[in-house]
Formats: C-alpha cells, structure tokens, sequence
C-alpha cells in the first residue's frame, strides 16, 4: 500500500482533535533575544481543521532589519508599523489554549517567547508541534523537508516564500497533509511540552574567558589569565565586585569547584561547603580574601584561545561513498575501550533499504539491526513511510504496529530472512527512492566538504520510551577538556555564547546539536555529542537511538547510523565533529558509559555543582 502524499480530509484520530495556532515569524536573524520579529502572522484552526481566526502585521523591531534580500522588508516598509508592545494582547489571545504549529518550531516559538519578555509577559503557550519534526517521523518522501517541498508534497501553492503571511497559509495545508500520513502509519504526534515561562530575558552577550587554563595556581606563585577561580563563603569585598574585577583581570569566574578548577577563595577553609569539600578531594589550593586580592593586582599574562577559520569556498557534501571506518588512533581519549569498530560486508543486497526490527531480546534486536547494517540497509527505530522491510523476532508478532505495518503491505520477514535477503527493488513501499545517505557503521567517519552551512546531528530514539533521554554536547580542545563551561552544551544551556554550537528540542524523542564548524575556535578540535538518560534506567530500556547528520534545516540526511550495542550504561558518545587537518568530519561513536551525564561532564573538565 502507498502512502497519500495528501489528506482530502482533516485527521479524525481523537487524540489529533487540538486547537491549533499556526505561526510564521520574519526575523532581523537567527538568534532570538539578539535579534528582533519583523514580521508575525497567525492563523488559527479548530480541532477539525476549521479556521477560526487569522491575523498578521508587519512590526517595527527599531532595529536594522537584516538579511532584506531574504525577507525583503527594508527600513522604509517597517517605518510606521506597530511594535510587538502594541499587538502583544492580541498575539496572547490567539495564542492562549492552543498547540503552536510552526516549522522548525522552537525558532518561531523562541523568538516570541523573548518578543513577550521585552514587554514583560511571557508566550501563553503550553505545547507545540514541529511540522518537520513531524516529517521527518513520518518519513515523507520528499527530497529534503522544506516548506517549499512539502508544500509541493502535499499539493500546496506557494506564492510567496518568506512572507510570514503565505507562509503560515503554506503550513495550515502541509499541517492536514501531515497529519494524515501520520495517521495512516498510526504515529503518536511528536507534542513538546513547553509551559509558559518568565524566564525569558533580552539576549545579553555573555563573554567567555579569552584566555586557555593554564592549571592550578601554584604555592608562592601568581594568578595567570586563564585560571578557573571559585568563591566560596563571605567575603569583605562585595561578592559582585570581586567577580567583575576578578573577570575583568582575565581570570574565568567558576560557580562550582572540580579537578580543573585553579584555586578556590575563602575566608572560612573549615566551613564544610560542598565547594571546600571538594576543593580539599580534589587537592585544589585555597587562599583567602586578602592574599586572593593581593594577587588579583599582578595577574600574569594569559594564553589566548585561537579564533575561527576564516570560511571557506563551499564544496559539494561528502557523498555516501566517503563512509569508512576510522583508524584507531583517531579515537578521543574517553573511547580508547570501546569495541572493534564494525565493517561492512562484501554483500551489500540491502543497499538503499531500510528496516524495522520488532520483538526478541534487546541482544537479538541488536544482532539484527547490525546484520541488516552489514548488507547495506538503515536501521529504523519507528514505523515511517520510508520502512521497505520488517523483521519480527520472537515476541514481535504482538508489537502495537503489526496491525499497521499489515494494513500498510509492508514486506515482513523472520530473523533467517536476513541470510538471504531478496534483492532490493528500485523503491520503497510509500514510492520513495532509495535512501542515498550514507549508512555508518560504529567508528565510521565521513568527511565533510562543505562546511560554510551549520552541520546538524538529531538523534531520535523509539516514540513509547518511557525515561527521558537528553542530548549534550561538548565542544573541546587537543586534550579533550572544554576550555571554559561555556563550552559545555546542555538543556539549560542550550547555546554557545558564541552562538557556534546550540541545542535545539523538536519533540519528545528528538533532539538535535547544530554546529557551525567554520566558525569554530581554532583550539575547538572536536564537538563531542552525547546522550545521557534521566533516572536509574539504561540503554536496554531506551533501546536504538538513530542519529542522521544534515548540512542546512529541513535538508536531506548525509549520513545515518543507529547505535545500540549499550546496554547496562547510562551516557553514550553518539557522534562527533573532528577536525582533520584543515577539514572537518564527523564519526559515529557509540561508545556508553556506566555513570551519569555528571560524571562524563567533569571527564571532559566541566565544572560541575554538587
């Protein structure tokens, strides 16, 4: 059976019926808080597609407003507009009860959400959804996931790209399409939760230390540019002025106390404090006050970090034939155990299919998936349109998708058809060609041409996992140690300072690193990204995670790999950037670990509080 490439009809699931706000934003740029809305508009459905409200406005952000050539709105046609203070209750009351609907959503969503912070509110909204990460669970068969291409997918005409108010009229109708290739394939939609929050604040550029650590502050010595310095306890000197001095001598002002940290100021060495403690554990000197600012008025000259490449000429992106397995020296210091990195088989019958495996023991699910890897396929960890093949293991006869993947025609095997597959046809059952990224196995590394557009990896793992698994990344130097915290990429701070590497949340089984490689430090060697699973439970229990690197938003995946040879461990190493030479590429890793996201941060020298 062939996937609809559109829905006639509104998506009757009960558990699809929400109250929708579909919402395209115009931008100065790309960071919110920074940068300022130019352009709003919105368009509101009922739970059975029924639009029941519209609204859009151009905005005088006072501000210069950018990329023109993209959006086209100059100076002259924002003079005389109202600003978002003037149309902030009325954005609140189309907003307030509704699932926002946006593509690439938490752009759209985090730009508002600082639009309402400069006018001291916050965005009335509880839960969006993503219409590419929609698509991309669906596994439309689109060349890439822009709104132009699904717009086309879907039979929708565009008659104006980036104009927010053809644009959100674009979405309404990719939305019913989305909604009911969803449907047929039985997905649970991918809903994030996101309650209203203050804590949105006008962007304020924070100023990560310019100088490398150059370790601790040694007995009789002096303060040096670049030393992590902790405050712990009172201090005669107001705490915020001993910071600003301290910050403005060139030292790196910590909140936490770890082995990297340089020196640790107190009045009070007895006091007990979580920070003195483990000052004393990790042989961390103290000082107090007046010695400390004694000090701070000869601080010696720091090493500079390196700055960013200038970019380079694009070059077309590294096809699937650049997939090799890395040499072993070139694995980081934390994976010196992991295990041989796997090879693919002269067989490669699978090539360009992908395939679901249900049912049997997390061990033969795993064997499964790396045997249909070694013949040339993807492994899927959710049902989607872009599925050719199911193999069901024992058990897997009573998986919730049977039901579907039959309706659906889809071709399924026991665990002996993986010895001797059938040939591949020349397309899958929902009409797509074959899948052209490349497939990497552990280890594995692709060389990356063109790096003048941000990378992305999104990892996505199965939609009925019941923890939370999160996904960090830490951008590190040629001793694999962050040069500051800063460089430590998490949920609570999801954005470099330099805005290079960020943390974006596209659903509750999917979240994404994107890196802007040429723009990175010369010291930043690797941008390691990992995945660290929230309570006692482990990767048996999450399963496969799939990680698909792109090179733009919505564009089509260069590469792919599922990793799930973990079992026991509670982090894993899912990919990473590396340079290489003057080029950059990216590995698969794969490699877990037994302790928590605490213990691997402080292994890559990230402070990290008690």
């Amino acid at each position: 059976m062939t996937l609809l490439s559109s829905s006639p009809k509104w998506s009757t699931r009960p558990d699809y019926a929400y109250d929708w706000a579909l919402v395209d934003v115009e931008t100065s740029g790309l960071r919110p808080g920074r940068d300022r809305v130019l352009s709003l508009a919105i368009l509101t459905l009922d739970a059975q597609g029924n639009r029941t409200g519209e609204f859009s406005t151009l905005l005088n952000p006072d501000c210069d407003p950018g990329p023109v050539h993209i959006h086209g709105l100059t100076p002259d046609r924002l003079v005389g507009a109202p600003t978002f203070e003037d149309i902030a209750p009325q954005v609140g009351a189309l907003l307030s009860s509704r699932v926002l609907v946006a593509h690439n959503a938490q752009f759209d969503y985090d730009f508002l959400a600082h639009e309402f912070a400069h006018v001291r509110s916050w965005v009335p909204v509880s839960r969006r959804l993503c219409t590419l990460a929609l698509n991309r669970l669906v596994g439309t068969a689109t060349p890439d996931l822009k709104l132009g291409t699904l717009a086309a997918h879907y039979g929708v005409r565009q008659e104006k790209a980036h104009d927010a108010q053809d644009d959100v009229r674009v979405l309404s109708g990719i939305l019913r399409g989305s909604l009911g290739a969803a449907e047929q394939l039985g997905l649970s939609l991918p809903l994030l939760d996101c309650p209203p929050r203050q804590d949105y604040k006008p962007y304020v550029p924070k100023s990560p230390c310019a100088y490398r650590n150059p370790g601790r502050l040694e007995s009789g010595g002096a303060l040096i540019q670049g030393m992590k310095v902790a405050i712990t306890g009172d201090t005669q000197v107001a705490r915020e002025e001993l910071v600003a001095r301290s910050a403005a001598a060139g030292l790196n002002m910590m909140t936490s106390v770890s082995g990297r940290t340089s020196v640790v100021v107190t009045n009070d060495p007895g006091a007990g404090s979580a920070k003195l403690n483990r000052a004393v554990d990790e042989g961390v000197p103290l000082v107090d006050e007046p010695t400390y600012l004694r000090l701070l008025a000869s601080v010696q000259p720091g090493q500079a970090k390196g700055t960013a490449r200038q970019r380079r000429p694009a070059r077309a992106p590294a096809s699937a034939a650049t997939a090799q397995p890395a040499p072993t020296q070139d694995l980081p210091a934390q994976c010196t155990a992991a295990p041989t990195v796997s090879t693919v088989t002269a067989d490669q019958s699978l090539t360009g299919r992908r395939v679901l495996v249900l049912g049997g023991t997390h061990d033969e699910a795993v064997g499964a998936r790396a045997h249909a890897v070694a013949l040339g396929a993807s492994a899927a960890v959710n049902l989607s349109a872009r599925v050719t093949d199911v193999v069901v293991l024992p058990g897997g006869e009573t998986d919730r998708r049977m039901p579907r993947i039959t309706a659906l025609g889809l071709r399924v095997h026991d665990a002996g058809w993986l010895l001797a597959p059938t040939p591949a046809p020349t397309k899958n059952t929902a009409g797509n060609q074959p899948d052209s990224a490349a497939v990497l196995v552990r280890g594995a590394v692709i060389d990356l041409s063109d790096t003048g557009t941000p990378w992305t990896v999104a990892a996505t793992w199965r939609q009925q996992t019941d923890c939370d698994v999160d996904i960090v990344a830490f951008a590190v130097d040629a001793w694999e140690q962050v040069p500051g915290d800063e460089d430590f990429i998490f949920y609570s701070a999801p954005e470099h300072p330099d805005g290079t590497v960020r943390l974006t949340t596209d659903g509750p089984t999917e979240q994404a690193v994107t890196a802007d490689l040429e723009l990175l430090p010369l010291e930043t060697h690797r941008v390691v990204i990992a995945a660290a699973i929230d309570g006692v439970a482990t990767f048996s229990d999450v399963g496969a995670i799939e990680i698909t690197a792109t090179r733009g938003i919505g564009a089509a995946p260069t590469a792919r790999a599922t990793l799930d040879a973990a079992t026991t461990e509670r982090t894993m190493i899912l990919a990473e950037f590396y340079r290489r030479g003057e080029d950059w590429r990216l590995r698969a890793v794969g490699q877990g670990y037994d302790h928590g996201l605490a213990d691997l941060a402080r292994g890559y020298g990230v402070d990290v509080a008690e």
